[in-house]
Protein backbone atom coordinates (compact mmCIF):
# COMPACT_ATOMS: atom_id res chain seq x y z
CA UNK A 1 0.00 0.00 0.00
CA UNK A 2 2.17 2.62 -1.13
CA UNK A 3 1.33 6.71 -0.27
CA UNK A 4 2.62 9.73 -2.75
CA UNK A 5 2.53 13.06 -2.63
CA UNK A 6 2.34 15.94 -4.95
CA UNK A 7 3.45 19.37 -4.61
CA UNK A 8 2.35 21.81 -6.82
CA UNK A 9 4.08 25.33 -6.63
CA UNK A 10 0.93 27.80 -8.12
CA UNK A 11 1.52 31.64 -8.61
CA UNK A 12 -1.07 32.14 -5.80
CA UNK A 13 -0.31 29.35 -3.76
CA UNK A 14 1.56 26.21 -2.64
CA UNK A 15 -0.23 22.65 -2.04
CA UNK A 16 0.38 19.45 -1.28
CA UNK A 17 -1.77 16.32 -1.90
CA UNK A 18 -1.34 13.18 -0.27
CA UNK A 19 -2.66 10.13 -1.80
CA UNK A 20 -3.09 6.42 -0.51
CA UNK A 21 -2.96 3.87 -4.03
CA UNK A 22 -3.64 1.25 -2.09
CA UNK A 23 -7.13 2.18 -0.87
CA UNK A 24 -7.79 5.13 -3.71
CA UNK A 25 -7.76 7.70 -1.19
CA UNK A 26 -6.62 11.30 -0.68
CA UNK A 27 -5.61 11.20 3.17
CA UNK A 28 -4.73 14.58 3.12
CA UNK A 29 -3.94 18.35 1.41
CA UNK A 30 -2.23 21.35 2.52
CA UNK A 31 -1.86 24.91 1.19
CA UNK A 32 -0.01 28.10 1.80
CA UNK A 33 -0.65 31.00 0.20
CA UNK A 34 2.06 32.72 -1.61
CA UNK A 35 2.63 36.59 -2.07
CA UNK A 36 3.48 37.81 -5.37
CA UNK A 37 5.80 41.15 -6.45
CA UNK A 38 4.25 42.97 -8.71
CA UNK A 39 5.46 46.14 -11.07
CA UNK A 40 4.34 48.73 -13.16
CA UNK A 41 6.53 47.87 -15.72
CA UNK A 42 4.25 44.46 -15.90
CA UNK A 43 6.82 42.06 -14.04
CA UNK A 44 5.45 39.61 -11.85
CA UNK A 45 8.20 37.73 -9.28
CA UNK A 46 8.52 35.92 -6.29
CA UNK A 47 11.49 34.56 -4.01
CA UNK A 48 12.04 30.67 -5.02
CA UNK A 49 13.05 30.40 -0.92
CA UNK A 50 8.53 31.66 -0.43
CA UNK A 51 8.31 28.50 -2.23
CA UNK A 52 10.48 26.35 -0.03
CA UNK A 53 9.34 27.66 3.23
CA UNK A 54 5.64 27.13 2.19
CA UNK A 55 6.83 23.41 1.11
CA UNK A 56 8.16 22.97 4.24
CA UNK A 57 5.25 24.32 6.13
CA UNK A 58 2.95 22.37 4.46
CA UNK A 59 4.72 18.61 4.74
CA UNK A 60 4.71 19.89 8.78
CA UNK A 61 1.14 20.45 8.76
CA UNK A 62 0.87 16.27 8.03
CA UNK A 63 0.98 14.26 10.67
CA UNK A 64 3.92 12.59 11.62
CA UNK A 65 2.44 9.09 10.87
CA UNK A 66 1.46 10.23 7.26
CA UNK A 67 4.49 11.75 6.36
CA UNK A 68 6.57 8.13 7.42
CA UNK A 69 4.51 6.36 5.03
CA UNK A 70 5.36 8.61 1.99
CA UNK A 71 7.43 7.01 -0.61
CA UNK A 72 7.80 9.20 -3.58
CA UNK A 73 6.90 13.00 -4.55
CA UNK A 74 6.48 14.66 -7.31
CA UNK A 75 6.17 18.22 -8.20
CA UNK A 76 4.16 20.60 -10.30
CA UNK A 77 5.20 23.95 -10.91
CA UNK A 78 4.14 27.19 -12.82
CA UNK A 79 5.98 26.94 -15.66
CA UNK A 80 8.07 29.51 -17.91
CA UNK A 81 9.50 31.15 -14.44
CA UNK A 82 13.39 31.49 -14.50
CA UNK A 83 15.08 31.23 -11.57
CA UNK A 84 18.85 32.27 -11.70
CA UNK A 85 21.54 30.52 -9.77
CA UNK A 86 25.00 31.08 -9.05
CA UNK A 87 27.82 28.50 -9.20
CA UNK A 88 27.39 27.50 -5.10
CA UNK A 89 23.77 26.55 -6.17
CA UNK A 90 22.28 30.36 -4.47
CA UNK A 91 19.67 32.27 -5.71
CA UNK A 92 20.74 35.27 -7.54
CA UNK A 93 17.51 37.13 -8.10
CA UNK A 94 13.57 36.89 -7.34
CA UNK A 95 12.45 34.39 -9.83
CA UNK A 96 10.48 36.24 -13.36
CA UNK A 97 7.49 34.29 -13.54
CA UNK A 98 5.20 33.37 -16.33
CA UNK A 99 2.78 36.00 -16.14
CA UNK A 100 6.25 38.40 -16.03
CA UNK A 101 5.10 40.40 -19.34
CA UNK A 102 8.12 42.85 -18.99
CA UNK A 103 10.27 41.40 -20.74
CA UNK A 104 8.20 41.55 -24.34
CA UNK A 105 10.56 43.58 -26.16
CA UNK A 106 12.95 40.68 -25.60
CA UNK A 107 11.01 38.36 -27.18
CA UNK A 108 11.02 40.31 -30.02
CA UNK A 109 14.70 41.09 -30.16
CA UNK A 110 15.28 36.97 -30.00
CA UNK A 111 13.35 36.00 -33.04
CA UNK A 112 14.92 38.67 -34.49
CA UNK A 113 18.29 37.38 -34.24
CA UNK A 114 16.95 33.25 -34.82
CA UNK A 115 15.55 34.75 -38.12
CA UNK A 116 11.73 36.06 -37.46
CA UNK A 117 8.69 34.64 -35.97
CA UNK A 118 8.41 31.60 -38.42
CA UNK A 119 12.23 30.57 -38.53
CA UNK A 120 11.58 29.97 -34.52
CA UNK A 121 9.10 27.64 -34.89
CA UNK A 122 11.15 26.31 -37.77
CA UNK A 123 14.04 25.88 -35.78
CA UNK A 124 12.38 24.73 -32.00
CA UNK A 125 8.54 24.07 -32.80
CA UNK A 126 7.79 27.57 -30.92
CA UNK A 127 7.79 31.28 -31.26
CA UNK A 128 9.21 32.83 -28.24
CA UNK A 129 6.22 34.40 -26.50
CA UNK A 130 5.42 37.15 -23.79
CA UNK A 131 6.80 35.19 -20.18
CA UNK A 132 8.52 32.36 -21.97
CA UNK A 133 11.81 32.09 -20.07
CA UNK A 134 14.30 32.91 -22.48
CA UNK A 135 13.23 36.43 -23.28
CA UNK A 136 13.94 37.27 -19.34
CA UNK A 137 17.64 36.12 -20.30
CA UNK A 138 18.42 39.42 -21.88
CA UNK A 139 15.82 41.20 -19.66
CA UNK A 140 18.31 39.74 -16.73
CA UNK A 141 21.27 40.70 -18.63
CA UNK A 142 20.15 44.45 -19.12
CA UNK A 143 18.62 45.17 -15.81
CA UNK A 144 20.56 42.73 -13.40
CA UNK A 145 24.28 42.75 -15.38
CA UNK A 146 25.64 41.28 -12.30
CA UNK A 147 23.12 38.53 -11.59
CA UNK A 148 23.59 37.83 -15.29
CA UNK A 149 27.54 37.43 -14.82
CA UNK A 150 27.29 35.32 -12.03
CA UNK A 151 24.69 33.41 -13.77
CA UNK A 152 25.96 29.81 -13.40
CA UNK A 153 22.50 27.63 -13.44
CA UNK A 154 18.96 27.89 -15.29
CA UNK A 155 16.23 26.11 -13.26
CA UNK A 156 12.31 26.29 -13.64
CA UNK A 157 10.52 26.87 -10.87
CA UNK A 158 10.02 23.23 -10.30
CA UNK A 159 13.53 22.39 -11.22
CA UNK A 160 14.20 24.52 -8.64
CA UNK A 161 12.40 22.44 -5.99
CA UNK A 162 13.47 19.19 -7.09
CA UNK A 163 16.81 20.69 -6.41
CA UNK A 164 16.37 21.42 -2.69
CA UNK A 165 14.90 18.31 -1.95
CA UNK A 166 17.63 15.85 -3.66
CA UNK A 167 20.63 18.02 -4.19
CA UNK A 168 20.63 17.44 -7.77
CA UNK A 169 19.36 19.45 -11.08
CA UNK A 170 17.51 18.28 -13.80
CA UNK A 171 15.17 19.13 -16.68
CA UNK A 172 11.89 16.95 -18.30
CA UNK A 173 11.26 18.04 -21.48
CA UNK A 174 7.10 18.72 -20.55
CA UNK A 175 8.55 21.91 -18.67
CA UNK A 176 11.74 22.49 -21.01
CA UNK A 177 9.45 23.21 -24.01
CA UNK A 178 8.38 25.97 -22.63
CA UNK A 179 11.57 28.16 -22.25
CA UNK A 180 11.58 28.22 -25.77
CA UNK A 181 14.88 26.76 -26.28
CA UNK A 182 13.76 23.46 -27.04
CA UNK A 183 13.62 21.29 -29.91
CA UNK A 184 10.35 19.94 -29.25
CA UNK A 185 10.86 17.73 -32.25
CA UNK A 186 14.00 16.08 -31.19
CA UNK A 187 13.73 17.10 -27.79
CA UNK A 188 16.87 18.48 -27.62
CA UNK A 189 18.25 21.94 -26.92
CA UNK A 190 18.48 24.14 -29.95
CA UNK A 191 21.85 25.96 -30.01
CA UNK A 192 20.11 28.33 -32.82
CA UNK A 193 17.97 29.54 -30.72
CA UNK A 194 20.19 29.79 -26.82
CA UNK A 195 22.43 31.77 -29.60
CA UNK A 196 19.67 33.82 -30.62
CA UNK A 197 18.91 34.54 -27.15
CA UNK A 198 23.03 35.71 -26.30
CA UNK A 199 25.24 34.52 -28.84
CA UNK A 200 28.08 36.21 -26.71
CA UNK A 201 27.65 32.83 -24.50
CA UNK A 202 27.31 29.26 -24.14
CA UNK A 203 24.23 29.10 -22.14
CA UNK A 204 23.96 25.44 -22.76
CA UNK A 205 26.40 25.12 -19.94
CA UNK A 206 24.14 26.80 -17.36
CA UNK A 207 21.16 24.69 -18.30
CA UNK A 208 21.07 20.91 -16.47
CA UNK A 209 20.17 17.30 -18.21
CA UNK A 210 17.00 16.32 -19.62
CA UNK A 211 16.03 13.64 -18.15
CA UNK A 212 13.05 10.83 -18.95
CA UNK A 213 9.60 11.34 -18.20
CA UNK A 214 9.57 8.50 -15.67
CA UNK A 215 13.29 9.64 -13.89
CA UNK A 216 13.08 9.74 -10.28
CA UNK A 217 16.00 10.29 -7.66
CA UNK A 218 16.49 9.60 -4.48
CA UNK A 219 15.52 12.53 -1.77
CA UNK A 220 18.52 14.27 0.25
CA UNK A 221 19.44 13.17 3.50
CA UNK A 222 19.26 16.06 5.37
CA UNK A 223 15.90 17.47 3.11
CA UNK A 224 14.21 13.65 4.20
CA UNK A 225 15.26 14.43 8.20
CA UNK A 226 14.07 17.92 8.14
CA UNK A 227 10.82 17.42 6.68
CA UNK A 228 10.24 14.11 8.56
CA UNK A 229 10.41 11.64 5.60
CA UNK A 230 12.00 8.23 4.87
CA UNK A 231 15.26 8.39 3.30
CA UNK A 232 13.90 5.74 0.47
CA UNK A 233 11.83 8.89 -0.65
CA UNK A 234 12.10 9.20 -4.44
CA UNK A 235 11.41 12.10 -6.48
CA UNK A 236 10.28 11.89 -9.65
CA UNK A 237 10.86 14.26 -12.90
CA UNK A 238 7.92 16.02 -11.94
CA UNK A 239 6.70 19.11 -14.78
CA UNK A 240 5.21 21.92 -15.45
CA UNK A 241 1.57 22.33 -13.70
CA UNK A 242 -0.17 22.30 -17.29
CA UNK A 243 1.41 18.45 -18.08
CA UNK A 244 1.06 17.59 -14.59
CA UNK A 245 -2.70 19.00 -14.42
CA UNK A 246 -3.04 16.21 -17.94
CA UNK A 247 -1.92 13.13 -15.76
CA UNK A 248 -4.01 14.50 -13.06
CA UNK A 249 -7.11 15.07 -15.38
CA UNK A 250 -7.03 11.15 -17.09
CA UNK A 251 -5.29 13.14 -20.00
CA UNK A 252 -2.84 10.76 -21.15
CA UNK A 253 -4.46 9.75 -24.69
CA UNK A 254 -5.70 11.39 -27.72
CA UNK A 255 -9.75 12.35 -27.25
CA UNK A 256 -9.99 14.48 -24.58
CA UNK A 257 -9.59 17.97 -23.88
CA UNK A 258 -8.76 19.29 -20.95
CA UNK A 259 -9.72 23.05 -19.44
CA UNK A 260 -8.26 24.97 -16.51
CA UNK A 261 -10.29 27.78 -15.32
CA UNK A 262 -7.51 29.53 -13.18
CA UNK A 263 -5.76 32.59 -12.71
CA UNK A 264 -4.62 32.22 -16.64
CA UNK A 265 -7.11 29.63 -19.40
CA UNK A 266 -5.46 26.86 -20.68
CA UNK A 267 -7.00 24.08 -22.49
CA UNK A 268 -4.73 21.57 -23.71
CA UNK A 269 -4.65 17.87 -25.23
CA UNK A 270 -2.34 14.81 -25.72
CA UNK A 271 -0.88 13.56 -28.68
CA UNK A 272 1.74 10.80 -29.25
CA UNK A 273 4.29 13.04 -30.69
CA UNK A 274 4.36 17.38 -30.40
CA UNK A 275 1.93 18.72 -32.56
CA UNK A 276 3.60 22.00 -34.04
CA UNK A 277 1.55 24.73 -35.81
CA UNK A 278 3.57 26.78 -38.52
CA UNK A 279 1.61 29.92 -37.64
CA UNK A 280 2.49 29.52 -33.75
CA UNK A 281 -1.35 29.28 -32.75
CA UNK A 282 -0.27 27.09 -29.78
CA UNK A 283 1.99 26.08 -27.82
CA UNK A 284 3.59 22.94 -29.58
CA UNK A 285 4.79 21.36 -26.15
CA UNK A 286 6.14 18.30 -25.19
CA UNK A 287 4.23 16.03 -22.23
CA UNK A 288 5.83 14.80 -19.25
CA UNK A 289 4.45 11.68 -20.09
CA UNK A 290 6.78 11.37 -22.81
CA UNK A 291 4.43 12.62 -25.99
CA UNK A 292 3.08 16.18 -27.13
CA UNK A 293 0.76 18.32 -25.55
CA UNK A 294 -0.26 21.62 -27.74
CA UNK A 295 -1.71 23.82 -25.48
CA UNK A 296 -3.44 27.17 -25.23
CA UNK A 297 -2.70 29.61 -22.90
CA UNK A 298 -4.86 32.92 -22.02
CA UNK A 299 -3.63 35.32 -19.43
CA UNK A 300 -6.94 36.27 -18.32
CA UNK A 301 -9.35 33.92 -17.01
CA UNK A 302 -10.84 34.17 -13.13
CA UNK A 303 -8.61 37.15 -13.51
CA UNK A 304 -11.23 38.65 -15.32
CA UNK A 305 -14.13 37.62 -13.27
CA UNK A 306 -12.03 38.16 -10.29
CA UNK A 307 -11.39 42.03 -11.00
CA UNK A 308 -15.12 42.25 -11.33
CA UNK A 309 -16.07 41.47 -8.43
CA UNK A 310 -13.67 43.23 -6.62
CA UNK A 311 -14.87 46.08 -8.66
CA UNK A 312 -18.22 46.04 -8.06
CA UNK A 313 -18.05 44.35 -4.23
CA UNK A 314 -19.55 41.05 -4.68
CA UNK A 315 -19.60 39.08 -2.08
CA UNK A 316 -18.00 34.81 -2.50
CA UNK A 317 -20.53 33.09 -4.93
CA UNK A 318 -22.54 36.54 -5.77
CA UNK A 319 -21.08 36.48 -9.08
CA UNK A 320 -22.83 32.73 -9.60
CA UNK A 321 -26.40 33.54 -8.52
CA UNK A 322 -26.14 37.32 -10.39
CA UNK A 323 -25.38 34.91 -13.79
CA UNK A 324 -28.14 32.89 -13.11
CA UNK A 325 -30.39 36.25 -13.28
CA UNK A 326 -28.85 37.15 -17.21
CA UNK A 327 -29.20 35.89 -20.51
CA UNK A 328 -26.47 34.65 -22.89
CA UNK A 329 -24.86 37.29 -24.85
CA UNK A 330 -24.85 39.81 -20.94
CA UNK A 331 -28.00 41.63 -23.43
CA UNK A 332 -25.04 43.19 -25.96
CA UNK A 333 -22.66 43.53 -23.22
CA UNK A 334 -18.83 42.00 -24.43
CA UNK A 335 -15.57 42.24 -23.16
CA UNK A 336 -12.39 41.82 -24.02
CA UNK A 337 -10.47 40.26 -21.08
CA UNK A 338 -7.01 41.62 -21.69
CA UNK A 339 -6.09 42.76 -18.62
CA UNK A 340 -2.75 41.44 -18.02
CA UNK A 341 -2.09 41.81 -21.94
CA UNK A 342 -2.57 38.55 -23.75
CA UNK A 343 -0.63 35.43 -24.50
CA UNK A 344 -2.85 33.41 -27.09
CA UNK A 345 -3.38 35.37 -29.31
CA UNK A 346 -0.07 37.29 -28.90
CA UNK A 347 -0.74 40.45 -27.92
CA UNK A 348 1.45 41.60 -24.87
CA UNK A 349 0.13 44.71 -24.65
CA UNK A 350 -3.33 44.54 -24.86
CA UNK A 351 -5.38 45.79 -22.09
CA UNK A 352 -9.01 44.77 -21.46
CA UNK A 353 -11.98 46.72 -22.74
CA UNK A 354 -15.95 46.51 -22.33
CA UNK A 355 -18.24 46.61 -25.70
CA UNK A 356 -21.91 47.64 -26.16
CA UNK A 357 -22.54 49.95 -23.18
CA UNK A 358 -26.39 50.89 -22.73
CA UNK A 359 -28.05 52.20 -19.76
CA UNK A 360 -29.78 48.74 -19.52
CA UNK A 361 -27.25 46.18 -19.43
CA UNK A 362 -24.15 48.62 -17.54
CA UNK A 363 -24.89 46.48 -14.79
CA UNK A 364 -23.12 44.19 -12.12
CA UNK A 365 -25.13 41.36 -13.48
CA UNK A 366 -24.07 41.82 -16.92
CA UNK A 367 -20.20 43.45 -16.77
CA UNK A 368 -19.77 40.21 -14.58
CA UNK A 369 -21.31 37.82 -16.87
CA UNK A 370 -19.32 39.48 -19.74
CA UNK A 371 -16.16 39.22 -18.42
CA UNK A 372 -17.00 35.06 -17.79
CA UNK A 373 -17.84 34.83 -21.32
CA UNK A 374 -15.04 36.95 -22.84
CA UNK A 375 -12.52 34.60 -20.82
CA UNK A 376 -14.38 31.39 -21.93
CA UNK A 377 -14.60 32.59 -25.54
CA UNK A 378 -10.82 33.01 -25.69
CA UNK A 379 -10.72 29.74 -24.35
CA UNK A 380 -13.18 28.56 -27.73
CA UNK A 381 -10.85 30.57 -30.09
CA UNK A 382 -8.02 27.94 -28.85
CA UNK A 383 -10.48 24.92 -29.25
CA UNK A 384 -11.50 26.17 -32.95
CA UNK A 385 -7.33 25.86 -34.24
CA UNK A 386 -6.87 22.54 -32.55
CA UNK A 387 -9.73 21.24 -34.05
CA UNK A 388 -9.07 23.12 -37.54
CA UNK A 389 -5.10 20.99 -36.83
CA UNK A 390 -7.44 17.55 -37.00
CA UNK A 391 -7.71 17.02 -33.42
CA UNK A 392 -11.16 15.92 -32.30
CA UNK A 393 -12.83 15.27 -28.87
CA UNK A 394 -15.64 13.87 -27.09
CA UNK A 395 -15.54 15.00 -23.83
CA UNK A 396 -13.96 18.07 -21.73
CA UNK A 397 -12.03 17.67 -18.40
CA UNK A 398 -12.69 21.02 -16.51
CA UNK A 399 -10.35 22.08 -13.55
CA UNK A 400 -9.19 24.57 -11.75
CA UNK A 401 -10.56 27.14 -9.54
CA UNK A 402 -13.72 28.30 -11.62
CA UNK A 403 -14.43 24.99 -12.64
CA UNK A 404 -15.93 25.16 -8.99
CA UNK A 405 -18.36 27.51 -10.23
CA UNK A 406 -21.98 25.62 -11.68
CA UNK A 407 -23.04 28.26 -14.31
CA UNK A 408 -18.98 28.73 -15.39
CA UNK A 409 -19.17 24.82 -15.84
CA UNK A 410 -22.36 24.58 -18.02
CA UNK A 411 -21.42 28.06 -19.85
CA UNK A 412 -18.38 26.18 -20.64
CA UNK A 413 -20.47 22.80 -22.35
CA UNK A 414 -22.58 25.41 -24.04
CA UNK A 415 -19.87 27.69 -25.84
CA UNK A 416 -17.51 24.52 -26.69
CA UNK A 417 -21.14 22.29 -27.54
CA UNK A 418 -19.19 19.40 -25.75
CA UNK A 419 -20.16 17.66 -22.07
CA UNK A 420 -18.03 18.71 -19.19
CA UNK A 421 -16.56 16.37 -17.26
CA UNK A 422 -15.29 16.71 -13.39
CA UNK A 423 -12.46 15.11 -11.92
CA UNK A 424 -13.47 13.94 -8.82
CA UNK A 425 -10.03 14.93 -7.29
CA UNK A 426 -10.34 18.63 -7.58
CA UNK A 427 -6.36 19.40 -7.37
CA UNK A 428 -5.28 18.57 -11.02
CA UNK A 429 -1.66 19.42 -10.63
CA UNK A 430 -0.85 18.35 -7.60
CA UNK A 431 -2.64 14.94 -8.13
CA UNK A 432 -0.69 14.39 -11.50
CA UNK A 433 2.53 15.01 -9.55
CA UNK A 434 1.84 12.29 -6.94
CA UNK A 435 0.31 9.84 -9.95
CA UNK A 436 4.06 10.82 -11.88
CA UNK A 437 5.88 10.07 -8.64
CA UNK A 438 3.70 6.56 -8.18
CA UNK A 439 4.41 5.89 -12.42
CA UNK A 440 8.18 6.84 -11.11
CA UNK A 441 8.56 4.79 -8.37
CA UNK A 442 6.97 1.90 -9.42
CA UNK A 443 9.82 1.84 -13.20
CA UNK A 444 12.25 2.23 -10.44
CA UNK A 445 11.26 -0.85 -8.71
CA UNK A 446 10.79 -2.60 -12.14
CA UNK A 447 7.35 -2.55 -13.15
CA UNK A 448 6.83 -1.01 -16.47
CA UNK A 449 3.75 -0.25 -16.05
CA UNK A 450 2.21 2.61 -18.39
CA UNK A 451 1.40 5.89 -17.02
CA UNK A 452 -2.23 5.20 -19.34
CA UNK A 453 -2.90 2.13 -16.71
CA UNK A 454 -2.00 4.38 -14.09
CA UNK A 455 -4.60 6.93 -15.22
CA UNK A 456 -7.20 4.53 -15.70
CA UNK A 457 -7.09 2.91 -12.16
CA UNK A 458 -6.74 6.26 -10.10
CA UNK A 459 -8.41 9.20 -11.92
CA UNK A 460 -12.01 9.23 -11.09
CA UNK A 461 -15.10 11.48 -12.57
CA UNK A 462 -17.60 13.27 -9.89
CA UNK A 463 -20.62 12.45 -11.80
CA UNK A 464 -22.44 15.01 -9.81
CA UNK A 465 -20.77 17.72 -11.32
CA UNK A 466 -21.07 16.94 -15.01
CA UNK A 467 -22.70 19.48 -17.33
CA UNK A 468 -23.89 18.64 -20.46
CA UNK A 469 -24.61 21.04 -23.56
CA UNK A 470 -27.88 23.00 -23.60
CA UNK A 471 -29.09 22.92 -27.39
CA UNK A 472 -30.79 26.39 -26.94
CA UNK A 473 -28.24 27.95 -25.15
CA UNK A 474 -25.87 26.43 -27.27
CA UNK A 475 -27.52 28.45 -30.30
CA UNK A 476 -27.78 31.47 -28.07
CA UNK A 477 -24.08 31.57 -28.04
CA UNK A 478 -23.70 31.56 -31.52
CA UNK A 479 -23.38 35.45 -32.24
CA UNK A 480 -22.22 36.84 -29.49
CA UNK A 481 -18.82 34.27 -30.05
CA UNK A 482 -18.92 35.70 -33.07
CA UNK A 483 -19.01 39.22 -32.34
CA UNK A 484 -16.28 38.42 -29.85
CA UNK A 485 -13.93 37.15 -32.97
CA UNK A 486 -14.94 40.21 -35.07
CA UNK A 487 -13.92 42.28 -32.05
CA UNK A 488 -10.57 40.39 -31.60
CA UNK A 489 -9.55 40.84 -35.49
CA UNK A 490 -9.78 44.68 -34.68
CA UNK A 491 -7.67 44.24 -32.03
CA UNK A 492 -5.08 42.27 -33.53
CA UNK A 493 -5.21 44.21 -36.32
CA UNK A 494 -4.65 47.66 -34.82
CA UNK A 495 -1.92 45.92 -32.85
CA UNK A 496 -0.31 44.85 -36.14
CA UNK A 497 -0.36 48.59 -37.38
CA UNK A 498 0.84 49.94 -34.46
CA UNK A 499 3.94 47.36 -33.61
Amino acid sequence: MSVVAGLDIGTQSVKLLVYDTGHRRTLAVRARTLALDEGHDGSREQHPAWWITAAAQCFADLDAAVRTRIVAIGVSGQQHGFVPLDAAGEVLAPAKLWCDTSSWRECDEIMAAAGGYRQCIALAGNPILAGYTASKLPWTRKHRPDVYRRLASILLPHDYVNFWLTGERWMECGDASGTGWLDVRTRRWSSAMLAATDADRDLSACLPPLVDAHFSAPIAPATADALGLSHEVRVSAGGGDNMMAAIGTGNVAPGILSVSLGTSGTLFASTERPLVDDDGVWAAFCSSTGGGLPLICTMNCTVATGGVAEAFGLEAGEGDRLIEGTAPGADGLSMLPFFNGERTPDLPSARASLRGMNLGNFTRAHVYRAAMEGATYALRHGLDALCRAGLTFQAIRLTGGGANSAPWRQMVADVFGLPVEMPAQTEGAAFGAALQALWAWRHHAGDAVGIEGIAREHVALDESRAARPDAGRVQSYREPYQQFLEQLTVLQQAHAVSG
